[in-house]
């Protein structure tokens, strides 16, 4: 008998626009315990958040997922835990000390203070976004005949924004690469782009802003005793190189993989924990012979796309964005470009370091980092091919692809987290259909039994479809619910988070049947 059959009819509601979604997965995220500001009794500080209960266990799923697909998949991929203080020369041989910098711009009249760049960038932004509007007007007008690859081309309103895009990155990307401040001011004068709190025009001059937090070692407070906080994790791979090929038995080709804290001092850390002060990275430094880079540049942008849609979430989401310019350390790069509610923005980065990296520490350290290769029996420092995700943006990721508000048949309304089992914070919700007639003693040693394998939740208070409602808000993918009959045959029924479908199953095989489910070869297996 299934339980709460009202259930089965939904229909969607249709996606709210882009700004109205995002506050309401915001809210969302605070209101059911994923995210906080964070020290909130003291007004918060700016670009900083804290991780509640759910987004905690969410966090922690989405880099076990990882860390398993990296490292545990991987027989020449090791793991590695680097301190986040380092030696401040470290920073000088990365070229952090000297090239580390975002370019900065103040608005005389707000006060407000920006990145030129995405200024820049916002404005590139909206004319995409009239060319996805022209495209949308015209496919409601012309219905199953629009051909958009033709529209796109023959229009001659979605030509000129075509330019207009291309162009101005053309010039964005030349000032940047150039450190050419002034031609990135000239940019924005000639754009007229105006300040988007008080829409003055009145800019100050662009000038460069370190993103490094610095710090003090020990008790000398002088220029010696000054280190910093680590901009990104990949540098304590690469000086850990030789302590790694010699304690591992890794051969070329290997890989070092690496999740923890990195900091920037964002000049505008903005769209919630996209751009954050604080934040955790999933990096994996693959060591290659030199020239076979090219090939696994391929195999990672290809392997690490497969991972983000083993999530199941719709295709269309992601998009490859090569890099026309490339940072000094690099000879290839892409993004793995993610839609959110704000647009694409860069999810996770690949990139072909070549030998910088490891050739500038040998200099500045004075140490060796070089690698024998028995095959071809010579030495050399080998090329580095980067994989770089950022854990919030994958959650921020995970958020935005899951929240839905539904209607049901009855009318009434639901918002539920479609978020993939495999991640999702409680796997299972274990609920009595009522408070007596034994059941909840059923449910409790059910509850107390799968505790041991899943992340798992008991509830008892208020209406049973009451409880389902708590548990689709924070992305329960299962619910079992014990009742009358269960106490008759031995059964329970196990309702589905998505389709909200029912069926029956016996509680001795309850366990085999989550686990089929939620096993990670279920998710990441290659398909038969």
């Amino acid at each position: 008998m299934a339980i709460f059959d009202t259930e089965i009819a939904i229909f969607l509601i249709p996606r709210v626009m882009s700004e109205e979604l995002f506050k309401k997965i915001t809210s969302h995220a605070k209101e059911y315990g994923f995210i906080f500001p964070s020290s909130e009794i003291y007004d918060g500080l700016s670009a900083v958040y804290d991780y509640g209960p759910q987004g905690t266990l969410l966090k922690n799923n989405i880099k076990d997922y990882w860390w398993k697909a990296m490292v545990q998949l991987h027989e020449n991929i090791v793991g590695l835990d680097a301190a986040i203080l380092m030696h401040p020369r470290v920073w000088k041989a990365s070229g952090h000390v000297d090239a580390f910098h975002d370019p900065l711009i103040d608005n005389k009249d707000s006060k407000k203070r920006y990145r030129a760049d995405q200024l820049v960038e916002d404005q590139i932004a909206k004319w995409e976004a009239k060319i996805d509007k022209e495209v949308k007007k015209a496919r409601k007008r012309f219905g199953d005949a629009f051909d958009p690859r033709k529209f796109l081309e023959e229009s001659p309103r979605i030509q000129k924004y075509r330019q207009l895009v291309e162009e101005t990155r053309r010039r964005l990307n030349e000032a940047l690469a150039a450190n050419d401040l002034k031609s990135l001011k000239d940019l924005i004068d000639e754009l007229e782009i105006a300040d988007p709190v008080s829409g003055s025009r009145n800019w100050t001059d662009v000038k460069q802003f370190n993103l490094m937090f610095d710090t003090r070692l020990g008790a000398v407070s002088d220029a010696s005793a000054k280190i910093y906080l680590r901009p990104e994790t990949a540098q304590g791979i690469f000086v850990n190189f030789n302590n790694v090929l010699k304690t591992s038995r890794v051969k070329i080709p290997f890989g070092i993989a690496q999740i923890g804290k990195a900091f920037r001092n964002e000049i505008v850390a903005r769209q919630f924990i996209f751009r954050m002060r604080e934040f955790e990275q999933m990096e994996m430094q693959f060591f290659v012979r030199p020239g076979t880079e090219k090939e696994w540049f391929a195999y990672w942008k290809e392997e690490r796309m497969r991972w983000h849609l083993s999530l199941g979430f719709d295709p269309s989401l992601y998009r490859f964005h090569d890099h026309e310019q490339l940072a000094h350390y690099a000879d290839a790069a892409t993004d793995i470009e993610f839609k959110f509610p704000f647009g694409f923005k860069e999810l996770e980065g690949i990139h072909s370091r070549t030998d910088f990296d490891l050739r500038s520490h040998e200099e500045h350290s004075g140490k060796k980092l070089r690698y024998y290769d028995p095959e071809t029996r010579e030495s050399y420092i080998p090329y580095v091919i980067e994989t770089s995700i950022g854990v919030d943006r994958m959650f921020l990721a995970v958020l935005s692809a899951s929240y839905t508000e539904e209607t049901l048949e009855d009318g009434s309304q639901r918002v539920v987290l479609k978020i993939p089992a495999v991640l999702a914070p409680v796997k299972v919700a274990v609920l009595p259909l009522l408070k007596k007639d034994g059941l909840p003693e059923i449910a409790r040693d059910i509850f107390d039994e799968l505790k041991w394998d899943f992340m798992a939740a008991y509830d008892e208070k208020d209406a049973i479809g009451r409880r389902y409602r708590r548990q689709d808000a924070i992305g329960t993918p299962y619910a079992v619910t014990v009742d009358h009959q269960t106490k008759e045959d031995g059964t329970v029924t196990v309702r589905d988070r998505d389709t909200m479908a029912q069926y029956r199953v016996r509680i001795e095989e309850l366990k085999t049947d989550l686990q089929r489910k939620l096993h990670l070869k279920t998710w990441l297996g290659s398909p038969s």
